[in-house]
């Protein structure tokens, strides 16, 4: 429990010290860059059409999303959906949204992420068409095959990719 409040304050300082997400600033893709072969375009669409209503953050909890109170350097806030850990994966239906803090203070949402167990399957899960999607094996400990989408905000280091250097 130390360690995390020690972490969290150390992001805490950070955020306050060097940057935040600022609403306009590289805020998502493009509809070019979605369109491209290399990303399941009508899949994300569905997807930021599925959780924009997540913007506003008491939505997100009004539908079953809980603050598990776990921040972590580059990838945000995670508000976890418990009742949709169910090993299934529905692009529409994110396990989690990722939250950063913006110039005020106030959480955006930044990205989606699916969690499937590890017990469901021993091949990483079936995800988006095509193979341009990066499912992690077990990278935060909690025996999850893990997958980010980065809809909110884009990610320099890639729309898949688990960490993003704009969020502190």
């Amino acid at each position: 429990m130390k360690t995390l409040l020690t972490s969290l304050l150390t992001v805490a300082l950070a955020c306050a010290s060097v940057c935040f997400v600022r609403p306009g600033r590289a805020m998502a893709y493009s509809a070019a860059q979605l369109g491209t072969s290399e990303y399941p375009h009508a899949e994300l669409a569905r997807v930021r059409n599925a959780t924009a209503k997540y913007h506003v953050l008491e939505e997100a909890e009004a539908d079953g999303y809980v603050n598990i109170n776990f921040c972590e350097p580059g990838e945000g806030c995670h508000w976890l959906n418990p009742s949709l850990v169910d090993g299934t994966f529905d692009p529409e239906l994110p396990e989690i949204l990722l939250y950063a803090p913006g110039e005020n203070g106030k959480l955006h949402l930044v990205a989606v992420e699916y969690v499937v167990p590890l017990g469901f399957t021993l091949a990483a899960p079936a995800g988006f068409t095509g193979d341009s999607d990066l499912w992690r094996e077990d990278t935060e400990g909690a025996g999850l095959w893990e997958l980010t989408a980065w809809i909110w905000l884009n990610n320099p280091s890639g729309l898949f990719e688990q960490h993003n250097p704009l969020v502190p």
